[in-house]
């Protein structure tokens, strides 16, 4: 089982996101700024989008109520498709009520969804203060990391996440409040507000986790402990040993364990992972650059001559064979 909030317990009262995303939209948009959201594809992307939907319906942001919004993922666009046609199935009994008077609860007015790299790349070219969903959650690819890189430096922006950030990853370390990153090649400034709308994930709590495993008619005759900081998965399997008397373990990566003999084959040992801190030199900048605007000049000739462009394709492969030795 998953043990990523096994050591906390979320708030007793449900907080509303409604009202604490409304309030973050328009002390950003009243700046001038973006308010960027990196948001995992499948699920919690429309969750946001059913929020945005109730303060664009209750006009929460005052002076500001007809801002637009982006989703920026063709994976949550994809996404957001299978939730209209799948109403039924993927929405809770609050949002169907919406469906069943006719209401779209996932859509309205000023969404954009973005699916081609230049549809992308012109949303940072608006100066329109906006809503910019896009993937992945914990920023560690996907075209997320072009908004910050437009956005983090800006001190009238706002990146917020709504989802949990592992260890290591982009969006932990801007949490943890990091001064500068590495994008792309260039050293970014931190300067834009970084805010979190809590308790907003998929995950159980500790008490929730306990209760799930302590439901069973049954007591499980083993338990792995696992989805979860080192520290976490530890001090939850102390818990369900000692506590609730249950056969806990917390096996590493790679550990083997035989269900059918019930023996543990190869334990694993712990090994640290550490991200190593890409450093790119001014020049490798330069190279880079350089081949930016060969791969513009390649495309400015498109529809030429058949002979130049041989004699150009011969010029590249040279150049190519004589560094790729």
């Amino acid at each position: 089982m998953e043990a990523t909030y096994g050591d906390r317990l979320h708030a007793a009262e449900n907080p509303d996101y409604v009202k604490e995303l409304a309030k973050i939209l328009k002390e950003t948009f009243d700046k001038g700024g973006n308010v960027v959201i990196p948001s995992f594809a499948v699920g919690r992307t429309q969750e946001i989008l059913y929020f945005i939907r109730k303060i664009k319906e209750e006009k929460l942001v005052k002076g500001h109520e007809g801002f637009p919004v982006y989703v920026d993922s063709p994976l949550a666009v994809e996404a957001t498709g299978i939730f209209h046609k799948n109403e039924m199935s993927c929405f809770d009994e609050e949002a169907l009520k919406h469906v069943r008077a006719g209401i779209n609860p996932i859509s309205f007015p000023g969404l954009t969804l973005s699916i081609t790299s230049n549809e992308s790349k012109e949303i940072n070219f608006n100066n329109t203060p906006k809503v910019i969903i896009s993937a992945s959650g914990m920023c560690e690819a996907g075209r997320i990391r072009h908004h910050l890189k437009h956005n983090l430096w800006r001190p009238e922006c706002t990146i917020l996440f709504v989802g949990y950030q592992a260890v290591g990853t982009l969006g932990r370390i801007l949490i943890e409040g990091i001064q500068e990153v590495r994008l792309f090649g260039e050293t970014i400034d931190v300067r834009a507000s970084i805010r979190t709308l809590a308790g907003l994930s998929g995950h159980a709590d500790k008490d929730g986790l306990l209760e799930w495993v302590e439901g069973f008619e049954e007591k499980p005759r083993r338990v792995f402990v696992v989805h979860g900081e080192d520290s976490v998965c530890k001090a939850f399997t102390e818990c369900l040993r000692m506590e609730h008397g249950i056969n806990a373990y917390a096996p590493y990566s790679g550990t083997e364990f035989n269900l059918l003999t019930n023996k543990l084959e190869y334990e694993a040992e712990p090994i640290p992972i550490k991200k190593k801190a890409k450093t790119v030199s001014d020049v490798f900048v330069r190279l880079m650059a350089a081949g930016q605007r060969l791969l513009a000049v390649i495309r400015k000739n498109e529809g030429g001559a058949n002979k130049d462009l041989a004699k150009f394709a011969d010029q590249i492969n040279s150049l190519c064979d004589k560094w790729d030795a």
